[in-house]
């Protein structure tokens, strides 16, 4: 559970160390994306951002490796969380009352599931999981191609979940792959599954994000990428909870998420006006 914790604190602070870098980039001179990209890696911060999102994602492994998938999705989604006290520290973004006790529900979420989480489960799935993760991943890869079609309304939602159930992939190939001899990663499905998953999930995240409101595209992710690999540790890969702490795991999983949720609009730092009021803040 450190692990997933550290990997959600790796991602909140590297988003906004990101959104720093990218704000510094677009005020240093015009130009395209490209431009702006180039001027944005030559920020530290931006490559202190890109570190930590290595070394989140190295974290995040070693979590599924050792906890329940519901834990570690619940931690990672609690990465708003982190995003937000850090904005508000660095970027001053001004916390509603109502954020502020949101971050305070996110953090009595992950406790009781530390509390409850029992060590993850022991079996490996049905045969054919691994190929059912594929087809997702070349699914989801197949909506990001058609995103810029999709009919605008719900574009951002549906976008968003779809993220969410790539993401969600990865965390379930993780689990998945057995031996790391070369020769058998190569013929594993699961870790096509990853690849695949992990490279679509951020593809529509992205266009999400550039085609419709930030807070739906969020939420749909945050939905997306808890519940069904939460679900499919639980049936299939038998993820358990502490002895009869069962009813502690799912409140404290549903008050994490539900918490996240509320969190929804840092799904990518809100840049701050000269007052400190995030852009677009009522």
């Amino acid at each position: 559970m450190v692990c997933a914790l550290g990997a959600a604190v790796c991602f909140g602070t590297a988003t906004v160390w990101q959104a720093m870098a990218a704000r510094e980039a677009a005020a240093g001179g015009r130009g395209g994306d490209a431009a702006l990209l180039l001027r944005a890696l030559r920020q530290w911060r931006y490559a202190a951002g890109l570190a930590l999102d290595g070394l989140g994602f190295v974290l995040q492994v070693v979590a599924l490796r050792s906890v329940p998938i519901y834990a570690v999705g619940a931690a990672l989604a609690a990465s708003l969380a982190v995003t937000a006290v850090v904005a508000a520290r660095l970027l001053r973004v001004r916390l509603s009352g109502v954020e502020w006790a949101a971050v305070a529900v996110v953090c009595a979420g992950l406790a009781m599931l530390g509390l409850a989480s029992g060590t993850e489960g022991d079996r490996g799935g049905p045969a054919a999981l691994k190929w059912v993760l594929l087809g997702t991943a070349v699914g989801v890869l197949l909506l990001g191609l058609a995103g810029g079609r999709l009919p605008e309304r719900g574009r951002a939602l549906l976008l968003g979940l779809g993220a969410g159930f790539g993401f969600g992939v990865v965390e379930v190939a993780v689990r998945l792959v057995g031996s790391l001899r070369p020769a058998d990663l190569l013929a594993d499905p699961a870790v096509y599954a990853l690849l695949l998953g992990g490279g679509a999930a951020f593809l529509l995240l992205t266009s999400a994000l550039q085609r419709g409101s930030v807070t739906v595209a969020t939420a749909g992710m945050v939905v997306g990428e808890t519940l069904g690999p939460a679900a499919v540790g639980v049936v299939w890969l038998g993820d358990r909870t502490r002895e009869g702490l069962a009813w502690l795991a799912v409140l404290g999983f549903l008050v994490a998420v539900a918490g996240a949720l509320a969190l929804a609009r840092f799904g990518e730092a809100p840049a701050a006006a000269p007052d400190g009021t995030p852009a677009g803040a009522a």
